[in-house]
């Protein structure tokens, strides 16, 4: 049963092979002249301030480099489809196209059962997705880790933005897309064994995980561990003054931010810059706008996740999915387990 499932599956094996092969050399050959480049900034002398200066003049220089840019972006890009491409090539047909070309018949009447044939495929195929996509992800960010000391100096560009909790990174890095691509994986195998039918399936896996990477940053991940909630003055929260959102959480460096708001000595949300303190953004009062929003009694509020909640929060979501996955491995049981296919 295993060498039948490598040959129906070594097409797929092979291609995954060499696109790793390829990602790996592209890694290899630019990632050195990256740490070069890093360990020669102004970066590795800095001292307070200096830092975030020095990190946004690198990741600019970066920016304006060819070929850097094309590879951060190209490494952000694979490694979120992986997940899609192997649900919707390697999940869907491997139910659908047995069911579809009635071929499953032959093998379960070889002295191999249903759930046999069953464990041995999604088992090893499986596993195959999910080392893949996990592999991929352990280069990129041996690539990318330049980078992101640089943004987590308080660097930024157009580009290069966004820490570590920002949603491209957080499902990029770490161990989430290994719970990614399983999740992928068991949701087209199940596609397919409800639908019988491989394009429908596809379809149908592709339409569901892009739901689901969607929904997750946005509506889920914020709320798998209950926030932090603090107050901060103006001046020290560096608030954006175009909609008076806070950049920084005092005392907290590398937190994610989840919702920021200026409030009045009443504890009001404010929406606008109040009207006294609007010459002060425009510099026609010595004051700075940081100094008049305090004077008026205005404060920050902040709700926000700790630095150190990262790897608690890519576990919880890996967990999460992991299980959605073996939900989905149980459900392909249920269905090929039915006396009549």
């Amino acid at each position: 049963m295993i060498w039948l499932t490598w040959r129906q599956f070594r097409v797929q094996a092979l291609t995954a092979a060499a696109a790793l092969a390829a990602f790996a050399i592209l890694l290899a050959v630019t990632g050195p002249h990256l740490a070069s480049r890093y360990a020669a900034s102004a970066i590795t002398g800095c001292h307070g301030f200096g830092c975030q200066s020095a990190a946004i003049t690198f990741l600019s220089q970066l920016q304006a480099t060819s070929p850097y840019a094309v590879v951060y972006l190209l490494g952000l890009a694979l490694i979120l489809v992986a997940p899609a491409i192997i649900g919707i090539f390697w999940g869907a047909p491997l139910i659908a196209r047995e069911l579809e070309t009635r071929t499953f018949a032959l093998a379960w009447n070889q002295s191999i059962t249903r759930t046999r044939w069953l464990v041995v495929k999604l088992t090893l195929t499986g596993l195959a997705a999910m080392a893949v996509t996990e592999a991929l992800s352990l280069m990129y960010v041996w690539w990318a880790h330049p980078i992101g000391k640089a943004i987590d100096l308080g660097g930024s560009t157009s580009l290069f933005s966004g820490g570590r909790f920002s949603s491209l990174v957080f499902a990029t890095h770490g161990i989430t897309p290994l719970g990614y691509a399983a999740f992928a994986f068991a949701l087209g195998s199940a596609a397919g064994a409800l639908i019988r039918r491989t394009v429908p399936a596809m379809a149908v896996t592709l339409a569901i995980f892009a739901a689901v990477q969607i929904a997750m940053p946005l509506g889920v991940r914020p709320h798998l561990i209950p926030p932090d909630h603090t107050v901060a003055t103006i001046e020290s929260a560096e608030l954006d003054f175009g909609n008076l959102t806070a950049t920084v959480v005092p005392g907290r460096p590398g937190a994610w931010i989840l919702s920021s708001g200026a409030i009045n000595h009443a504890g009001q949300t404010v929406t606008n810059l109040p009207v006294a303190c609007q010459a002060s953004v425009l510099g026609l009062k010595p004051s700075s706008p940081s100094q008049c929003m305090e004077s008026h009694g205005f404060r920050e509020a902040i709700t926000y996740e700790p630095a150190n909640r990262y790897w608690p929060l890519q576990w919880i979501e890996t967990g999460i999915f992991l299980v959605l996955a073996l939900a989905l491995a149980g459900f392909c049981f249920w269905r090929l387990g039915r006396r009549r296919i």
